[in-house]
């Protein structure tokens, strides 16, 4: 009993420095968590001396993280949220079928197929609700690794030598965003020889930058680089306002003043639904990837 009274005052311990690196204020943190302000200071530099650092930068009226601060605060949230969805899963397995299933996505048609899937459980299960967060390839598998996360809905390349995946229908095409009054727009096909010493706007994940610098090949030594992105609609708005040319997927969408065109030679992309091997999931998790296996045959 005692061990776990004392996980349960290190979680109310976090939740009290998540509130106050929210509020940046000790009087607005200290009123909404119903104690004192000398209670909510003291437990603060306790939490400090136990971690040895410092977590905030004071001053009369208000208070900032450290990057110490910042970088616990991630963790703890983490650790938060990681506790809410265990006892999510508890609760589900003592009541009918319900609960929450925590998905995280890149950007990619087959959010179309995942959607369907969800549907169905839905409609046979209408006390389980969906989770889906935007996120690169890389921040899934870290939160799927972390157990933040259920599913992940990846798109490739990407390692899962550490995963179970559902493969997923649909294919990306590789290709460039252009403005319709550029000098490319006028291509139908894009060679690597043509984005020599344009401005290009290209995915933040180095796993993708390797892909496409492979197929430059030499012409690579021309590329000007001169933004990333791991938000495809963030990308059209710089394309749009002239910042560059953006490489990416075939975006389902109609932007009048810009135009796509593939990529030469290079294979379309594919995405898996992945999620740990050897994973122990709630009902809710199992029954779903069960309707997902289904709807895929």
């Amino acid at each position: 009993m005692a061990a776990e009274e004392g996980v349960l005052v290190e979680l109310r311990i976090l939740r009290y420095f998540l509130t106050v690196a929210r509020e940046e204020n000790i009087t607005k943190a200290a009123a909404l968590l119903h104690l004192t302000q000398p209670t909510l200071s003291r437990q603060l530099h306790q939490l400090e001396e136990e971690l040895g650092i410092q977590l905030f930068y004071r001053t009369s009226h208000h208070i900032v993280l450290t990057e110490e601060g910042m970088l616990f605060r991630r963790r703890a949230q983490e650790i938060i949220d990681l506790t809410e969805k265990t006892r999510a899963e508890f609760s589900t397995e003592a009541a009918d079928l319900a609960g929450q299933i925590a998905i995280g996505c890149g950007e990619t048609r087959n959010m179309r197929v995942l959607s369907d899937w969800m549907l169905t459980m839905q409609q046979q299960y209408p006390l389980v609700t969906f989770q889906v967060q935007s996120f690169t390839a890389d921040v899934v598998l870290e939160r799927l690794a972390n157990g933040l996360l259920d599913l992940g809905l990846l798109m490739e390349p990407v390692d899962i030598r550490k995963y179970e995946v559902l493969r997923m229908p649909l294919k990306e095409e590789w290709g460039i965003l252009v403005r319709q009054d550029s000098a490319l727009a006028g291509l139908e096909q894009i060679a690597p020889q043509d984005l020599t010493g344009i401005p290009l706007i290209m995915p933040e994940r180095l796993s993708v930058q390797n892909a496409l610098q492979r197929w430059f090949g030499d012409a690579y030594d021309g590329v000007q680089l001169t933004a990333t992105y791991n938000l495809m609609l963030n990308a059209v708005f710089m394309v749009e306002r002239g910042v560059g040319v953006a490489i990416g997927y075939r975006f389902d969408r109609f932007f009048p003043d810009l135009r796509f065109i593939p990529l030469g030679d290079i294979p379309a992309a594919g995405a898996v639904l992945a999620w740990k091997k050897q994973q122990l999931f709630s009902k809710t998790v199992r029954r779903f990837l069960a309707v997902c296996r289904g709807a895929e045959r």
